[in-house]
């Protein structure tokens, strides 16, 4: 019985031909090499002639485009017959178009997305609540990372679909900011101060010109818009760095920045109520019950 097993298995190995196997090997080994060979001069070629989406595009196209002519000549190699493969290709192309639908939605829209261009990798884009750079274009979806260092997976179709903002398309933004100032206070004078700030910022542009426009008379305050333009590198420093100069100038200026302020009114119609204050114990401390405002500190004697 042994003997029997031995010369089966020795007459398996006598029958297979190792001399195509090993060709066919050696034509996967040598695609995958001139494939990535390829990959590269064609990334280096179009580094400075084209965008870095239509050049990740056509690096990959070249790269799977040899990698299947050399599969397709190691299976030559191997024995199989060619047609038959094709009609298995052509079948389960069939059964996996049925059965991808929203793949095959996703890989028209990237097409779309490749043809128009709305943005670039590297971009910084806006997708609904999600704001982030592009560090990836693919057939089916874009990546995005976001500032907080999260990695998000956009589908193609949804990008068709809905409002895509590109907050780095162009070299510059303008940043709006709301400035609210007291209803006492010279509007002019703070519109001359706001101009002034722009002028010694480095971050702002001396074009186009900064600008002030009077918004609103808010319930509290006067709302002034404080326009400003920046290089689109600098968006982040140049908000966070303008908004305390405007404090500190003008805290210095002795020009206030109203804000709400909420009076509690108990009136001779009024029910008593009752407050309680935490004590620094932590235990509560209750104020007696009663119509006099003198005793209630925490009531605004001014109504």
């Amino acid at each position: 019985m042994l003997e029997t097993i031995e010369a089966g298995v020795m007459r398996v190995f006598t029958d297979i031909a190792w001399g195509q196997w090993i060709s066919s090997a050696f034509l996967l080994v040598l695609g995958i090499f001139l494939a990535t060979l390829a990959a590269r001069s064609v990334t280096r070629f179009m580094a400075e002639r084209s965008t870095r989406h239509h050049t990740v595009m056509v690096r990959r196209f070249v790269f799977y485009l040899i990698i299947i002519l050399f599969f397709v000549a190691a299976l030559r190699e191997a024995g199989f017959s060619l047609d038959v493969v094709l009609g298995a290709a052509g079948i389960l192309t069939v059964a996996i178009g049925f059965a991808s639908q929203t793949s095959a939605s996703n890989m028209i829209s990237g097409l779309f997305l490749l043809v128009e261009k709305p943005f670039e990798i590297g971009d910084f884009i806006e997708v609904e609540a999600t704001m982030g750079e592009v560090v990836g274009i693919d057939m089916l979806s874009v990546k995005l990372r976001t500032s907080d260092n999260l990695y998000v997976r956009i589908p193609n179709e949804t990008l068709i679909k809905t409002r895509v903002v590109n907050r780095s398309r162009f070299p510059i933004r303008r940043l709006d900011l709301t400035v609210g100032i007291a209803y006492a206070e010279d509007v002019e004078r703070v519109e001359a101060l706001l101009l002034e700030l722009a002028e010694k910022d480095p971050n702002c542009l001396e074009e186009p010109k900064p600008f002030t426009l009077v918004t609103a008379f808010g319930p509290s305050s006067v709302d002034l818009q404080f326009s400003f333009w920046v290089p689109k590198d600098r968006v982040l420093e140049g908000r966070s760095g303008m908004m305390v100069a405007i404090k500190k100038t003008l805290d210095q200026e002795g020009i206030e920045i109203p804000f709400p302020h909420t009076s509690v009114y108990a009136g001779s119609h009024s029910e008593p109520f009752r407050i309680q204050l935490m004590g620094a114990d932590g235990a509560p401390a209750t104020v007696p019950e009663t119509g006099n405002d003198k005793d209630r500190p925490d009531v605004d004697k001014n109504h």
